[in-house]
């Protein structure tokens, strides 16, 4: 089956879903950042946004009733806008479905949800600057990389 023949269902992640979003996070630090990131912190990170709706969601996308890809929303109030602005975090998409579509649908799926909220201002990601095929996948959606520069300390 060509990947383009395929349509993905996009819902909100919950506990079932621990394992993939584990596995996925775990997955993503090591091909992009070359990281190998604990596993128990990992686990305990995932059940904490998933037990606590403030510090975001997760969106699962399937492909004939198996998890394909995720992505996590994490909320940021922003005074400038009197609005939450939506970052788009641990974005992970299983190898044999890149280049499917299947981000394109997630994302487009966000900008619906906050195209119909009044209380959300717009869409945001950081995307390390060596991951230069995510950040092609992100200019195709429609966004772009030129105002701001990420910086950061990490205990």
């Amino acid at each position: 089956m060509k990947m383009s023949a395929l349509s993905f269902i996009i819902r909100q992640a919950g506990e079932s879903d621990t394992p993939f979003l584990i596995e996925c996070q775990l997955n993503m630090a090591l091909e992009t950042e070359r990281m190998q990131l604990d596993r128990e912190r990992v686990t305990g990170g995932v059940h904490a946004v998933l037990a606590d709706p403030a510090r975001g969601f997760y969106l699962v996308a399937e492909a004939k009733g198996n998890p394909v890809a995720c992505l996590m929303v994490t909320p940021e109030w922003s005074d400038w806008r009197n609005a939450w602005m939506w970052w788009l975090q641990s974005v992970y998409v299983l190898p044999d479905f890149r280049k499917s579509g299947v981000f394109g649908t997630m994302y487009a799926y966000v900008k619906e949800m906050v195209e119909q909220r009044e209380d959300v201002g717009g869409i945001r990601l950081y995307v390390d600057r060596g991951n230069t095929p995510a950040q092609e996948v992100y200019r195709r959606v429609g966004m772009n990389g030129e105002h701001y520069i990420t910086f950061e300390w990490m205990k």
